[in-house]
């Protein structure tokens, strides 16, 4: 069998495209678009003891059955920053993997119903606005609005973030 030659010569095999996940340029954020993330994430019980006291988080209401049961909810619920964690981190790779510079700020984080071990979370996110940075160049600033539903479509959370994210390369 013949070896391809590398440099593409005719009669060989061509280069292949290499294609890298990324999120989005300061650029390719649309006005009046609706984000859906993939996949979905089920909380467990094991997901929830973690993280709570992962993050010292020593709250009764996440890690204690039996003091939950005689709460309003009658059982342990998941952490809310759990939540909202694992809602933010569902819009990376569709949004701001590898084009992210940082995360400027939360304004507003609402948590109108608690997510229960094994609710399946599903989410959505859509752009607030966007404006270029007037202190760095090459850079933009995206207000994001991120929705979390349970299978039932109950929200779950609702979160303004900004972000400072990179302008595309080859449109300077």
């Amino acid at each position: 069998m013949k070896a391809a030659d590398p440099a593409g010569a005719p009669g060989s095999a061509a280069p292949e495209r290499r294609i890298i996940q990324r999120g989005l340029y300061f650029e390719e954020f649309e006005e009046n678009a609706v984000y859906v993330h993939s996949p979905g994430r089920t909380v467990s019980e094991a997901d929830n003891i973690l993280f709570s006291t992962l993050t010292m988080n020593t709250q009764s209401l996440h890690l204690d059955a039996e003091w939950a049961k005689r709460t309003e909810f009658g059982e342990r619920l998941i952490n809310s920053m759990l939540t909202l964690s694992a809602l933010v981190g569902t819009s990376v790779a569709q949004l701001t993997q590898g084009t992210v510079v940082a995360n400027l700020g939360f304004t507003e984080v609402k948590f109108p119903n608690p997510m229960r071990a094994g609710d399946t979370m599903r989410s959505e996110t859509r752009l607030l606005s966007k404006r270029l940075s007037r202190s760095r160049a090459g850079q933009g600033v995206v207000e994001l609005e991120h929705i979390a539903r349970n299978q039932r479509d109950e929200i779950l959370v609702v979160a303004t973030r900004t972000t400072l994210v990179l302008c595309s390369p080859i449109h300077p």
